[in-house]
């Protein structure tokens, strides 16, 4: 008689986990604010007064390379009353001023003016800096994080050895693009870290690959998917997804990283960031192949999430069994996700 024992039958999560508001705001606080989260390229920031906005999990953060050279993150509000200071995206200014009331702020986040603020009482500057973040940079990327739990690289894990022979930092930054979808994070996260839905969904990308042998691993901070791709296909047979919301996909050449970010329990925003060697106009055609082609594939991927999401919702699916072979990926990140949560 064997004396090993049988194979786990993992289940998926609880659907109620991807539909409660309650959720949502315990992830917000639990993962989101404590996780290292992917801005953008490093060289956005590279001179002085440059600075990168984005959005964490509903909360606005931006870093700004200082006159004095120095690269500092905070939160995009105003602490007079809470208005959006800068605008998404990239952008260069010297002094920050909130665009409702004109309050305005250096890049060090000091207070250095309230205009027609009065004088009984009178403001007190130092009282009233913008609210620091964390910023790091790891291989020409750059990070933040509300309040992290640990370093940049522990939260990185195993990853840095498996991108120890990747060129990266030759990579230059050339286009960006976000799309959205009504369904909610985690949705979208099983589906991505697993390839068994590629024959159903994909039916392009299934005739590109050699599926059989295709195949998922769960790593230490991350999930690594390959396959051997045909003749003519932009991917270069290998794509990852790092904890707790961002993946990297090469191409021959370059590669593409996006960031998957909640706006709300029921809507999520996918932000794109695509890196190339080569940037002349002579090889635009080929890099466009690779952009067009990610953004063809994903964007299949959203209305099967947007109606398993409306599943959920209705209360008409229970737990199904994950399977042991192709989505280890989904097991992994559903493990970290409960324990993230406290949920076992």
């Amino acid at each position: 008689m064997s004396l090993d024992a049988p194979p786990v039958q993992y289940l998926n999560l609880d659907p109620q986990l991807y539909v409660r508001d309650d959720v949502f705001q315990q992830e917000r606080r639990d993962i989101f604010a404590r996780s290292w989260q992917f801005m953008g390229p490093a060289r956005a920031v590279a001179e002085a007064g440059q600075y990168l906005a984005i959005d964490i999990a509903g909360t606005p953060v931006f870093a700004i390379r200082g006159r004095d050279g120095a690269l500092r993150g905070f939160k995009n509000v105003c602490r007079h009353r809470g208005a959006k200071l800068l605008a998404d995206g990239v952008g260069s200014c010297g002094l920050i001023v909130c665009p409702y009331h004109k309050w305005s702020f250096a890049d060090t986040g000091r207070l250095v003016q309230a205009p027609w603020y009065g004088k009984d009482p009178a403001i007190i500057p130092e009282d009233w800096p913008l609210e620091a973040v964390q910023i790091d940079e790891w291989r020409g990327l750059l990070f933040a994080s509300l309040d992290p739990s640990q370093s940049l690289l522990e939260q990185l894990g195993a990853l840095p050895d498996e991108l120890a022979d990747e060129p990266m930092e030759n990579y230059t930054a050339t286009d960006t693009a976000t799309v959205s979808f009504d369904a909610n994070w985690k949705i979208y996260t099983d589906n991505f870290v697993e390839g068994y839905h590629i024959p159903g969904t994909h039916p392009s990308f299934y005739a590109a690959i050699e599926f059989e042998a295709f195949e998922t691993t769960a790593h230490d901070g991350y999930v690594k998917m390959t396959a051997p791709p045909k003749p003519g296909l932009f991917y270069r047979g290998k794509w990852l997804w790092m904890w707790p919301n961002w993946t990297l996909s090469l191409f021959d050449g370059g590669m593409n990283v996006s960031r998957i970010n909640p706006t709300s329990t029921h809507h999520t925003d996918q932000q794109y960031h695509f890196f190339f060697a080569d940037t002349s106009a002579e090889a635009a055609e080929t890099r466009a192949k690779s952009v067009d082609g990610t953004l063809a594939v994903v964007k299949e991927d959203y209305t099967i999430c947007a109606e398993t999401h409306r599943n959920y919702a209705a209360g008409a699916y229970t737990s199904g069994p994950l399977s042991g072979y192709h989505e280890k990926g989904v097991q992994y990140f559903q493990t970290r996700v409960s324990q993230a949560l406290g949920r076992g």
